[in-house]
């Protein structure tokens, strides 16, 4: 059974506060006991920023790169460090994380979305709530330049699944609330593994010169490597070697920074974009 939530902050833990002891002491939860479960949880953020500000971003103009991949992988390497960042959070083994920036024109704004997997013992909301808070953190910062009147809010967990607690999902009366539930026909819908190709996106500088934001590969194999994929892309479309073979590209695998000898199999999502200058 769903559990629903129309006020966060209304009434109080029925248990009190997990991480607080007997004697008051802030301390670990001990989850040795409690059952490997699969475990899931969805977060959002919202960045707003001047019209102009979100043009740039969208259009790839910005200066330092193609901001949203940047904030993407941001907020991937920082749901894994999660535990660093808040003292009480177990060291977890995530198996899934997922990032995702979707601009609001109609808004002025960047809604972002995270979400984290894993089979354990204890829940990942932290690690999406860190997910999505970094990535709007890395949206300001490289954005900060052109416009400092960008305002981030609107963090929150949307669904959580797993655990003793079961489903537990927010629901607002806000237009802004976001449906998290898949729908049958969505879930219907066929994958690209179950069509037997791997994704592969363009980004920033890179999508201008293609003239392409993505495209779908067929593999000649189950698992190939991404120089393969490369070479692949360069044999189908002979126009784009000169800017793949470019010697400082960078590459992802499932929103993962990612060399050459990486191993890309049916399903999977590639990337290529420029090189991105920080600070």
């Amino acid at each position: 059974m769903t559990q629903q939530a129309n006020n966060p902050v209304s009434g109080q833990h029925p248990e009190g506060f997990t991480h607080i002891d007997a004697k008051g002491e802030a301390s670990m939860v001990d989850v040795t006991e409690k059952a490997v479960t699969a475990r899931e949880a969805v977060a959002e953020a919202y960045v707003e920023m001047q019209p102009e500000t979100l043009r740039m971003i969208v259009s790839g103009e910005h200066k330092k790169g193609d901001v949203l991949a940047v904030a993407r992988i941001a907020g991937i390497q920082a749901a894994k460090k999660t535990a660093d960042l808040i003292p009480l959070c177990h060291p977890l083994m995530l198996t899934k994380v997922k990032v995702e920036l979707i601009p609001e024109p109609e808004n002025n704004r960047i809604r972002i979305e995270s979400l984290c997997k894993l089979a354990g013992q204890t829940g990942v909301e932290m690690e999406a709530l860190t997910a999505a808070s970094v990535a709007a953190l890395t949206l300001y910062d490289m954005c900060k330049a052109v416009d400092k009147t960008m305002v981030i809010s609107g963090t929150k967990v949307l669904e959580k699944k797993g655990g003793k607690s079961g489903h537990w999902q927010m629901v607002s009366d806000s237009s802004d609330a976001q449906t998290v539930a898949v729908s049958d026909s969505q879930a219907a819908s066929p994958s690209a593994a179950d069509e037997g190709v791997v994704k592969v996106r363009f980004f920033a500088g890179l999508r201008e010169t293609l003239g392409c934001e993505q495209v779908p590969l067929s593999l000649n194999a189950e698992t190939i490597t991404l120089a393969e994929v490369k070479a692949l892309l360069i044999t189908s479309h002979p126009d784009w070697a000169e800017a793949l073979s470019a010697k400082n590209l960078l590459m992802s695998v499932n929103q993962q920074m990612a060399k050459a000898s990486a191993l890309v199999t049916v399903g999977d999502e590639v990337a290529f974009f420029p090189p991105v200058t920080g600070g």
